[in-house]
């Protein structure tokens, strides 16, 4: 069953932080990530997105300092985060998770601080991307999360498939989660990537 206090409390202080998406924060929260690889997205796609999150923002205001309604966040999403989620999904770029050594490096890498550092709930490696349900621990902060998990991954699959450069894009994707309804859509998300050829762990929080 899962333990309610780990969803997001509207009325419990909230620190968000910009960059190119606006990231929120809660502490001991959960959360639903999402990276991807530094070439699954076509630069000319990576433009479009930037010109139409410019037009959105110009229009409605910035998500991050402004309160959107319900509607307008709605499209927000289905303007930026789910179609960024159909590009990740179409496989795009070299896809170097489809290897199964890769692979066993980000699935060991995702289950190494399980437990003292962060809850782990379900996941999916694709091809060029992953998706994380994880609640950090308080006193825990996600970035820092990310960071071990991205920097290790990177430099141990580089090694090991004798690659380099950068390997994840900079900036990651993070939501998070509201309610148990949200959970369950989000659930059913990340197990879907198994009909894809992703490898999916589903796990109980």
């Amino acid at each position: 069953m899962l333990d309610t206090s780990l969803l997001f409390d509207p009325f419990s202080e909230v620190e968000i932080r910009q960059r190119n998406m606006p990231h929120w924060r809660q502490e001991g929260k959960l959360y639903f990530v999402t990276w991807r690889q530094e070439d699954s997205i076509a630069k000319e796609k990576r433009d479009e997105l930037r010109r139409a999150r410019e037009t959105f923002i110009k229009a409605y205001g910035d998500p991050a300092t402004t309160s959107l309604t319900a509607l307008l966040q709605r499209r927000y999403d289905q303007l930026f985060h789910e179609r960024v989620q159909r590009w990740l999904d179409a496989g795009s770029g070299s896809c170097v998770l489809r290897n199964p050594e890769a692979r066993r490096i980000m699935r060991d890498a995702l289950h190494h601080f399980h437990g003292t550092r962060y809850q782990l709930g379900s996941f999916a490696i694709a091809g060029n991307h992953v998706h994380v349900l994880v609640a950090p621990v308080v006193g825990f902060e996600l970035s820092g999360i990310l960071h071990s998990w991205k920097s290790f991954s990177a430099n141990a699959i580089n090694r090991t498939l004798g690659r380099k450069g950068a390997l994840w894009q900079d900036e990651s994707y993070d939501h998070l989660v509201r309610s148990e309804a949200s959970l369950s859509r989000i659930t059913a998300y990340i197990l879907a990537h198994e009909q894809q050829g992703a490898y999916v762990e589903r796990r109980t929080l």
